[in-house]
């Protein structure tokens, strides 16, 4: 009897183990106004260099005359099964409306005259893939940003999809831009390349101006990605 109940025990810690292994985050805001905002968002899925991580930061002054943000972000627990149309170990859903318009304001607290920054950066650990989009010293900033990534379980078949990374940037900017992406290999080389990565191919592009801007993204760990990346039901 005794030692049946030990062995629940062991059970049911290690279930509570896994319930805690998954967590989940979502947030939904729509912001409007005239003044100074600063905004800071960090979504880990894993601890360290592993899993995907998200970070965006923007900050400035004048009229936001819409800003809208949408994160779902998740991680689950391991399933050794291949069943990755339906269950991903990691993933995190990013859209962001912004219409941002420059100039000075003064309060009671103090002077604010900063030019619109939006910063975005997501990394996928798993696949070695970066995405990035940046403004700054933005008179005029109207942009809608779409981003998706995704990390499927260690214990998958090696024609398995692996991960992906996919990025859907629509923007109209008055200033600086800069959108870039880099694809590296996960695992280092120790003989050749002295414990670098080594570099699969990278975009980057600077806007310093009037610009009209759209790219689409699309990082995958291999091509079987393509079976969970195509939307086969889209909006009409």
């Amino acid at each position: 009897m005794k030692l049946k109940l030990v062995v629940l025990l062991i059970v049911a810690l290690a279930l509570l183990g896994l319930a805690g292994a998954a967590n989940y985050m979502y947030e939904k805001s729509s912001v409007k106004g005239v003044g100074y905002r600063n905004l800071e968002i960090v979504i880990s899925t894993q601890t360290g260099y592993n899993g995907a991580k998200l970070v965006e930061k923007q900050s400035g002054s004048g009229n936001v005359i819409l800003s809208r943000i949408e994160l779902e972000a998740e991680r689950q627990p391991a399933d050794l099964n291949c069943p990755w149309l339906t269950s991903p170990m990691d993933y995190i859903n990013f859209t962001s409306e912004q219409e941002l318009e420059y100039m000075p304001v003064s309060y009671q607290t103090g002077t604010y005259d900063q030019k619109w920054i939006d910063k975005l950066c997501v990394q996928n650990f798993k696949i070695g893939a970066v995405m990035t989009e940046m403004y700054t010293h933005a008179e005029h900033l109207q942009k809608t940003t779409e981003v998706k990534t995704r990390l499927y379980n260690d214990g998958l078949p090696i024609d398995c999809c692996t991960g992906v990374l996919e990025a859907n940037l629509n923007s109209n900017v008055i200033g600086v831009a800069h959108i870039g992406w880099l694809s590296r290999d996960p695992v280092a080389d120790s003989k050749n390349l002295k414990g670098r990565h080594a570099e699969y191919g990278r975009s980057i592009e600077d806007l310093t101006g009037v610009f009209s801007i759209e790219k689409f993204i699309q990082l995958w760990g291999n091509s079987t990605c393509g079976a969970i990346s195509v939307d086969w039901l889209p909006c009409v």
